[in-house]
């Protein structure tokens, strides 16, 4: 029965993964236009990346798959919401391999309560047909998962770079205090470090400069892409500077420092969350010695009453 269960599923999951290629409607040329402006964008994006960038290194296969879903969502006017594209961008994975990990995982997610109940029919376990929305809820889990991870992943690494752009403010200021340009002292302050942050907006600044864009503006884009807003605001800074030549080497200052007052004041809350997380768990471990040493009693008691 189990066998042919899945066997049922696998041929179910084909007709309509088929039937769904087939029924796609042809794109209309300015949905082709757009598609390939799209892409255009993510190409420029991911040109002259860090060294870093986990997509150098991904499976052709899974990319392969990805970009066709890929493709698929965008004959449909479907897209990845902008926070998860941010997560992307930060972490350094492609949309193609995404896509192909969220589908993969929906597909595992599906299969595995069939796969759970084999070895259990196997060992002479009776077990009742599985219902089609435990299938489907399992489906859904292996969809998200991949994003969750995603998240929690992004938002690690996006804790690291705002400690290192606070550390680029004062290297920036202290560049502007001695004499340089706005340009000058950006990339002055971007060769202090490879790390993989400051490797980050170095690569930016150099493609603004090869592309002749202003490497404020660069910034400015670069914290839109992976959402950090002390990027946007460092831009608009320097925006200020290079256009009403305004003096902003305090304020920079000022903004480091409040950075870092920031992540002291979350390393502090995630280190209390944790200890409270401990206190949980030495309280779960007192109540289940205390249950452990009064049950005999209990027993006896229960027992002697029974009698």
């Amino acid at each position: 029965m189990m066998l042919v269960m899945l066997a049922g599923g696998l041929v179910g999951a084909g007709l309509l993964l088929g039937a769904w290629l087939v029924l796609q409607p042809p794109p209309s040329g300015a949905a082709q236009l757009a598609q390939l402006d799209a892409r255009i964008a993510r190409g420029r994006r991911d040109h002259g990346l860090t060294r870093d960038r986990r997509h150098q290194t991904e499976s052709q296969r899974l990319r392969r798959l990805g970009a066709d879903v890929a493709q698929a969502m965008d004959k449909r006017g479907l897209g990845l919401p902008r926070g998860l594209a941010a997560s992307l961008s930060m972490v350094g994975m492609s949309q193609e391999m995404f896509l192909a990990r969220s589908v993969i995982g929906a597909l595992i997610g599906f299969f595995v309560p069939l796969v759970v109940l084999i070895p259990l029919t196997a060992a002479g376990v009776t077990t009742s047909v599985l219902p089609l929305w435990v299938l489907l809820i399992g489906a859904l889990l292996g969809l998200v998962w991949p994003a969750l991870a995603l998240s929690r992943e992004a938002e690690e690494k996006r804790r690291s770079f705002r400690h290192v752009v606070s550390s680029f403010l004062d290297l920036v200021a202290m560049n502007l205090a001695g004499g340089r340009g706005v340009p000058e002292a950006l990339q002055a302050a971007s060769g202090i470090s490879d790390g993989w942050a400051m490797t980050r907006i170095r690569d930016t600044l150099e493609a603004a400069r090869l592309q002749g864009n202003t490497p404020w503006a660069a910034l400015g884009s670069l914290g839109d892409e992976v959402n950090v807003d002390e990027l946007r605001d460092l831009a608009a800074a320097l925006a200020l500077v290079a256009e009403d030549g305004a003096k902003v080497r305090d304020s920079l200052t000022a903004r480091a420092e409040s950075m870092r007052r920031r992540e002291l004041a979350d390393a502090e809350g995630r280190a209390s969350a944790r200890s409270q997380s401990m206190l949980v768990a030495q309280l779960l471990l007192c109540a289940g010695f205390l249950v452990f040493l009064i049950y005999p009693a209990l027993a006896r008691i229960a027992g002697t009453s029974g009698v």
